[in-house]
């Protein structure tokens, strides 16, 4: 739910892959011994300092997991430096590697877990609850509920109580106009064109289709392409 989480999660990842396509970047092995049993003791340690085994036998925890990768991005950056959107990612990541490693719960307003465990102990504390309560689980699930109108984190973030990256003007905006940089643009057209024209159509990531007795289909695996001749004359067509 949260907008901060999100974009460093994206972020995050978008630097990952950077460094693998980068050779100059040497990453160690740190791949786990048994990722699903590491994860879920992970996610049941509040302190952060669980340590999970690797295949190659060492033992680590996943802050300093987080912060071997961290500090390689680190230096990537200094040597080719990434962009605007990705040096504010690397930012918020050093950011919340060093909160982790002081106090966990300190990141209420960043991180999704940390603000939740506080509002669900401040019930418990409140009314006397224990932690299975249906009271207790019925604030896990409402938290994450996507209607502004009744969805927890909504509530909390009306209360300035959460970081946001993004206006509420600026979500309205992308509602209905899609980035002009990637293959969303020509899905964007092409859906605002049928609709114009009634025309009964499917579209998913790759494909743009007509349902009707055209039957005319095309498929963009390229992500990065926001310009084809081919869908430029299907809705010139339509």
């Amino acid at each position: 739910m949260s907008e901060y989480a999100n974009y460093l999660k994206i972020g995050a990842t978008a630097i990952m892959l950077q460094m693998l396509e980068d050779k100059a970047v040497i990453l160690r092995d740190l791949t786990l011994e048994n990722p699903i049993r590491a994860i879920r003791e992970i996610s049941q340690d509040l302190t952060c300092t669980r340590k999970v085994r690797l295949a190659n036998g060492r033992e680590l925890s996943a802050l300093e997991i987080q912060q071997e990768y961290y500090e390689r991005a680190v230096k990537l950056a200094a040597r080719r430096p990434f962009t605007p959107q990705l040096m504010k990612a690397l930012a918020m990541w050093g950011y919340c590697l060093e909160r982790l490693a002081v106090d966990p719960l300190s990141l209420s307003r960043e991180c999704d877990w940390v603000l939740k465990y506080h509002l669900i102990e401040r019930l418990r504390e409140k009314q006397q609850l224990e932690l299975g309560d249906p009271k207790a689980q019925l604030i896990d699930l409402n938290y994450h509920d996507v209607d502004p109108a009744r969805g927890l984190y909504f509530k909390l973030q009306e209360r300035g109580l959460t970081e946001r990256l993004v206006t509420d003007q600026a979500v309205e905006k992308a509602m209905t106009k899609a980035p002009q940089t990637t293959r969303a643009r020509l899905r964007g057209a092409f859906v605002k064109r049928a609709q114009e024209r009634r025309r009964d159509f499917t579209v998913d990531w790759v494909h743009l289709k007509l349902n009707d007795q055209a039957q005319k289909t095309i498929l963009m695996k390229d992500p990065f392409v926001s310009h084809d001749e081919r869908v430029e004359q299907l809705i010139d067509s339509l």
